[in-house]
């Protein structure tokens, strides 16, 4: 990894304490950014993750991205501190297990999700997005330049039986994606959806999940490569796009990686950006 890559940027990364959070931070850091890492409730995971990256580029920050003054807060802190705003990674989430330990084995039916339960995930992976990228989003403009990643998941697991309301907040954050994607057509932020394509070994698996299964799980770093390459110059004109880490093709260039792991964001297809070139 080219560690001065990203010298001078900054990030934030919501849910930055476990998992794709976490790796993602790292990731940041290592490549020379600067990064805010938010946990909702949990200072220790954040600070954690502070000290595991061996420097001081890390900024562990509590914030709820389902208050708006805290996601006020956090991008205040970026330019307090840092005088900047580059990428904003919307990655905190809630996920099945609200719902139930079991919702592996057992699927749960919709009508039988508890309303609070339904409300805090759509409240966290729908509308938290939606506070952290307004508040982002004017001083990005002011810039000329900025990068919104939104992390989402596969198509076919939005549809799966008994993934509500996980599944139908993600589609919800696809949407997101490709309308803020044109919403901010020629102002030079960009917004695209990131998935690691596949189940991944985070906090949001069971610990009653099957051992033989957890060792097909794929590893958060997965997410990484592509991330960083959204992060950088080399992306500038693409957006409304999503990028599927499993399809990252590692020891290629990156063009090339970018162009076979990419489709369009949303449902339908539609030429937003322009595919990178081999």
């Amino acid at each position: 990894m080219n560690e001065a890559r990203l010298t001078g940027q900054v990030a934030i990364v919501t849910g930055g304490g476990r998992g794709l959070g976490r790796a993602m931070a790292i990731g940041l850091a290592a490549a020379g950014a600067r990064v805010i890492a938010t946990a909702a409730r949990e200072a220790e995971e954040v600070e954690a993750v502070a000290a595991e990256s061996g420097s001081d580029r890390i900024l562990p920050i509590v914030a709820d991205v389902t208050r708006d003054e805290d996601c006020t807060r956090v991008v205040a802190t970026a330019h307090e501190r840092f005088g900047r705003l580059d990428l904003l990674v919307n990655n905190a989430g809630r996920g099945m297990k609200y719902v139930s330990e079991r919702f592996l084995v057992e699927p749960s039916r919709f009508w039988e999700t508890a309303p609070e339960v339904w409300r805090m995930v759509i409240d966290t992976n729908v509308n938290g997005p939606f506070l952290m990228a307004r508040a982002a989003v004017p001083t990005m403009i002011a810039a000329g330049r900025g990068r919104i990643v939104n992390v989402t998941m596969n198509h076919a697991t939005m549809r799966r039986r008994g993934f509500s309301p996980y599944g139908p907040s993600k589609a919800a954050l696809e949407s997101e994606t490709i309308i803020w994607a044109q919403d901010l057509e020629g102002t030079g932020v960009t917004v695209n959806a990131l998935l690691p394509g596949g189940a991944t070994a985070t906090g949001m698996i069971p610990d009653g999940f099957p051992e033989e299964a957890r060792a097909e799980l794929l590893d958060p770093t997965i997410i990484v490569p592509p991330l960083l390459w959204l992060a950088s110059n080399e992306s500038a004109e693409v957006t409304g796009c999503r990028l599927d880490a499993s399809r990252w093709e590692r020891g290629v260039p990156e063009a090339k990686a970018a162009a076979a792991a990419m489709e369009d964001a949303g449902w339908i297809a539609r030429p937003t950006s322009k595919p990178p070139r081999p």
